[in-house]
């Protein structure tokens, strides 16, 4: 199963341990990756990927709705305040590569960036 998903085994144990994945156990406690384990295990894979903690992986699949929304409307805000922030950066840091300055102190423009918050 790990190497179906191109991750290690311990991962699938640890998100069996923090309760993001459910996997049955056959009568001599092994693991049985089942289709419904496996697909779970996909979605899990996916969540990480895309930024989610386990905490929020957890609760992105709760059972119900309302909460498993709620989690993912919060990572799509903070996605976009990171990149608002990043594309911040970078038109900071473009105006800095072609300044005509030799020093940003001695630019208004970097100085009105350096204020902002």
């Amino acid at each position: 199963m790990a190497a179906e998903l191109g991750i290690e085994a311990h991962v699938l144990r640890h998100w069996e341990d923090v309760g993001a994945l459910t996997v049955r156990r056959d009568g001599n406690g092994y693991r049985v990756y089942d289709d419904n384990a496996v697909e779970q295990a996909r979605t899990v894979l996916k969540l990480r990927r895309v930024g989610l903690s386990l905490p929020e992986v957890t609760a992105a699949m709760a059972p119900k709705k309302s909460a498993a929304q709620a989690v993912v409307k919060a990572k799509i805000a903070e996605l976009e305040r990171d990149i608002a922030e990043r594309r911040q950066a970078i038109t900071f840091l473009r105006h800095t590569a072609e300044c005509r300055h030799r020093y940003l102190d001695d630019c208004p423009d970097c100085a009105t960036f350096v204020r902002e918050t």
